[in-house]
């Protein structure tokens, strides 16, 4: 699914963009400050017949502190059901790699962008999970929390005379901290490495 997702944005991408500088002047009259955005991935909640709907939602709320350095606050809410750490490959979101139930979480995050060259950015992620652990009969067994850290290698298209961007990227996530995951979904992620490679990014975002 996130791959799929990933080529269509990647042609949408090279279809309509109009400008690769993504290092904003001051002296611009297009240079804006803020911004919200979001991400494509959250395309994967419309998967028709999913018996495992992510039911992702995110929001970005971002300030500009200089032309090349960027802060922002990530809102997000998601399921999943399936040990994060499964890297791709025939494991990925196979059957018996799936947890006895299924985690939901809220998730806030703060996040730094410097920008090096053009559009060229790297970034990290600091994000606090907030988590629901739910058993095969909707139940809810236990809360417990997450501490996830992302580093992302990533470039930033402008499009419609610098009002609109996406960014495309890759990412690295590990999570240092993780507190009171119940001994049955503890049996399926010791399988599992504590950090997921090759993580697809693909925010979007308005400026004003």
């Amino acid at each position: 699914m996130q791959k799929n997702v990933l080529w269509m944005v990647l042609a949408f991408v090279l279809a309509g963009s109009t400008q690769v500088n993504a290092q904003y002047s001051k002296q611009d009259s297009t240079y804006k400050k803020y911004f919200v955005g979001s991400t494509f991935l959250m395309l994967g909640n419309f998967i028709p017949d999913d018996p495992n709907p992510p039911g992702f939602i995110q929001l970005n709320i971002g300030y500009r502190i200089t032309r090349k350095d960027v802060v922002f606050l990530e809102l997000k809410r998601s399921r999943f059901a399936w040990p994060l750490g499964i890297p791709w490959g025939k494991s990925f979101d196979a059957p018996g790699e799936n947890y006895p139930g299924h985690i939901r979480q809220h998730v806030l995050g703060l996040a730094y962008n410097h920008f090096w060259w053009k559009g060229l950015y790297t970034g990290v992620h600091a994000m606090h999970a907030f988590q629901k652990y739910i058993n095969e009969d909707d139940k809810k067994i236990t809360n417990g929390y997450t501490l996830f850290m992302t580093y992302r290698l990533g470039y930033q298209v402008r499009l419609f005379k610098n009002r609109f961007f996406i960014e495309p990227s890759i990412g690295l996530t590990h999570w240092p901290i993780k507190t009171n995951t119940p001994e049955s979904f503890e049996s399926k992620e010791s399988k599992w490495p504590k950090y997921f490679a090759y993580e697809p990014g693909l925010h979007f975002g308005f400026n004003f």
